[in-house]
């Protein structure tokens, strides 16, 4: 059990949590935001994100410093808290991303971590390798024996207090990612990034994104922080919150003000392809798009800078109180909508409903149906399994329609899109109380027929009868065909 990270709340993979970062003396709650500071550039200043955007943690480069040598000697003279002015917690990271780039650096593991201990890092890097997507499969099961044999160097290396991250890396190979998964967490190390995903967020690859996060779950522990590298745009902070992500670091906030780019949680826009701010930030009640144009570089890069972190720490909060709330997955949806390559991310994340399943709590609030992508969610893939505990009677009918009458069956049960057959003394509990729209869709009646089907798969010996209305042919085809079946709406 890893003592750092306790988990407060969950809904779907998401959770809210409790990072304990000792060596800062401060808890983080997650799902949280690390901005990326560059120790040479300064777009915002790292006391004014944690007074005023309420940062609790940040990351920046320990490579870039120890190359550095100015900075270096007042990193080491001084201390990493005092040369950026930051009160929170500071993760490092260790020179991984410029061997991606250029293909080598001239720092150990031993010695990166030695040298983020000693310039006060919080939480330190190994130097793995980040093996980028769609590497041949040789290719990258050898990088992978280098990250682990460098994650046992980590283990080796004191570090007192300082937490050390354990990166997860195995391309675009679900087997890989879940076996260096198991790996890491088999370490003694503390916090597991997610690594060399950057390239599929920058190619919009959000449903590989998915699948690299859901088997690095599978090998990672229930305990394990789980760190997104790279993360940048709030629009798919959601998406990967759900898949069980806590962590997630930004650079966007400020590449992209350099670029003169507006964040939206739907999207990026050029700052010149604006007439209105669509925001409340306090950049954009206090300024039109003219007024923006009309500052000078730098001011300009550093209003458009914050009005990013308004909208990603904005982002954060709202993904926190959807957790709290339990609809976090009906806010993916809406970001879902955003961009056709995320609705294909989430379309991807329903494909691990049953994974995401184990840690989505059994009552919520209210189950909304607003797409067929409802009809695939956790909550259905739960009550289907558990139709294999129901006690059916020898004859059983289940019905949108009133009750049986008579003595034609022992019982009578509902049957509701998109979950299927229930008895009628659990109307009243989740996620049997959902709202869906009366013109229920072909999703959520497929997803009906494949209750009815496996309840009569669990149950043989018994007579099912389904009554529905209207359901088209091909969907009835999904019904097993030892349930006898009539139309409500006939006559």
């Amino acid at each position: 059990m890893r003592e750092c990270f306790e988990v407060r709340d969950t809904d779907a993979g998401g959770r809210i949590g409790e990072l304990t970062v000792p060596r800062a003396d401060v808890t983080v709650e997650t799902p949280a935001l690390l901005p990326v500071i560059n120790p040479n550039l300064d777009t915002i200043a790292p006391r004014r994100l944690a007074t005023e955007f309420g940062a609790e943690i940040l990351i920046t480069n320990s490579y870039i410093i120890h190359e550095t040598e100015d900075v270096r000697d007042r990193a080491l003279e001084d201390g990493l808290h005092d040369l950026l002015e930051f009160p929170g917690a500071i993760m490092t990271d260790s020179g991984s991303f410029q061997l991606s780039e250029y293909g080598d650096i001239d720092v150990t593991t031993e010695e990166i971590l030695e040298f983020q201990h000693a310039i006060g890092s919080d939480i330190a890097t190994p130097v793995d390798i980040p093996t980028p997507p769609d590497v041949d499969r040789e290719r990258a099961e050898a990088e992978l024996e280098t990250t682990r044999e460098r994650l046992e160097l980590a283990e080796a290396v004191e570090t007192g207090e300082m937490l050390v991250s354990a990166p997860v890396q195995g391309s675009t190979y679900p087997d890989l990612r879940e076996a260096a998964g198991r790996h890491a967490d088999s370490t003694s190390l503390d916090v597991f990034p997610v690594g060399a995903v950057v390239p599929l967020m920058n190619d919009y690859r959000y449903d590989d994104m998915i699948d690299v996060v859901a088997a690095a779950k599978r090998g990672l522990g229930a305990d394990a922080p789980v760190h997104l590298f790279g993360a940048g745009h709030p629009m798919m902070f959601a998406l990967a919150t759900a898949m069980g992500c806590d962590l997630f670091d930004s650079a966007a906030y400020a590449l992209y003000a350099r670029d003169d780019r507006y964040l939206t949680v739907r999207g990026t826009r050029h700052l010149d392809d604006l007439d209105y701010l669509p925001c409340s930030c306090p950049v954009c009640t206090e300024h039109s798009p003219d007024d923006l144009r009309a500052l000078p570089d730098d001011e300009r890069e550093s209003e458009l800078g914050a009005h990013n972190l308004h909208v990603t720490f904005e982002e954060i909060r709202r993904i926190k109180q959807a957790i709290r709330a339990g609809n976090l997955l009906e806010l993916v949806e809406q970001r879902a909508r955003a961009h056709p390559t995320m609705l294909d991310g989430y379309r991807t994340l329903l494909d691990h409903a049953a994974q995401l399943e184990r840690s989505d709590p059994v009552s919520k609030g209210s189950f909304f149906y607003t797409s067929s992508e409802s009809a695939r969610r956790p909550e259905v893939v739960r009550h289907h399994r558990r139709l294999e505990r129901l006690a059916v009677p020898d004859s059983l009918l289940v019905t949108e329609g009133s009750p049986a009458r008579g003595d034609e069956f022992d019982e009578s049960w509902r049957v509701e899109p998109p979950f299927g057959p229930f008895p009628r003394s659990l109307s009243k509990s989740y996620p049997l109380t959902a709202e869906v729209p009366d013109r229920t869709d072909r999703a959520a009646l497929e997803a009906a027929a494949d209750g009815v089907a496996r309840l009569a798969a669990a149950n043989p010996d018994a007579d099912i009868t389904l009554g529905h209305r209207g359901w088209p042919d091909g969907v009835l085809e999904r019904v097993a065909d030892a349930v006898d079946v009539f139309d409500l709406t006939d006559g």
